[in-house]
């Protein structure tokens, strides 16, 4: 038997990522977000969701590019850092030691300890409430080599992202399956 709750945001797991972008001096940022996520693949996209009391809310509406950087478990408790503290106050990168390399599309640098950065253009935002939502069209992607398997393609099991399910941070462990498995013959 299901009991009924009032609507909340119960989606979950939720992809972690570390957000780079810049002030107006240029000068780096990061947020860690778990509102984010694939919205389209031609051209490919990418969304945000940031209160507009967030520090790094004006600085993407501002510039108008961000890198989304995939956090690795290795890095959890500052990738946690990231998302409890402002940016307003403190440079994250010099109290993480996260590490910063250049992009080569956008302004914003990647973080070199993420095995996968994507570099992104804001292409439209849109209020939704609490949040608003940022469309980037990702216009380059980097992946370290060490994390791609045989054929090239991401190794989940060597990348070791997270999620975000409600309050705590899960790993993500085993290949359950592959897409269109389960055609029917």
């Amino acid at each position: 038997m299901k009991i009924k709750k009032k609507p909340y945001t119960a989606l979950f797991p939720c992809p972690v990522v570390l957000v780079t972008c810049l002030d107006s001096t240029g000068e780096p940022n990061i947020i860690t977000l778990a509102w984010a996520g694939t919205v389209c693949s031609e051209p490919p996209t990418i969304a945000l969701g940031i209160r507009p009391s967030r520090y790094s809310h004006k600085l993407i509406e501002n510039t108008k590019e961000f890198v989304v950087n995939i956090p690795t478990a290795k890095i959890l408790r500052e990738t946690d850092y990231c998302g409890i503290t402002s940016g307003k106050d403190i440079d994250k990168f010099s109290r993480t030691r996260l590490t910063q390399e250049p992009a080569d599309k956008v302004n914003p640098p990647l973080i070199r300890e993420c095995p996968v950065n994507m570099e992104c253009t804001l292409k439209d935002k849109f209020p939704l409430g609490t949040h608003d939502l940022f469309l980037g069209e990702i216009v380059q992607v980097h992946i370290d080599q060490e994390v791609l398997d045989k054929d090239g393609n991401i190794d989940f099991t060597k990348a070791d992202p997270f999620v975000y399910n409600q309050g705590e941070y899960w790993n993500i462990h085993k290949k359950l399956g592959k897409y269109g498995f389960s055609k029917w013959v």
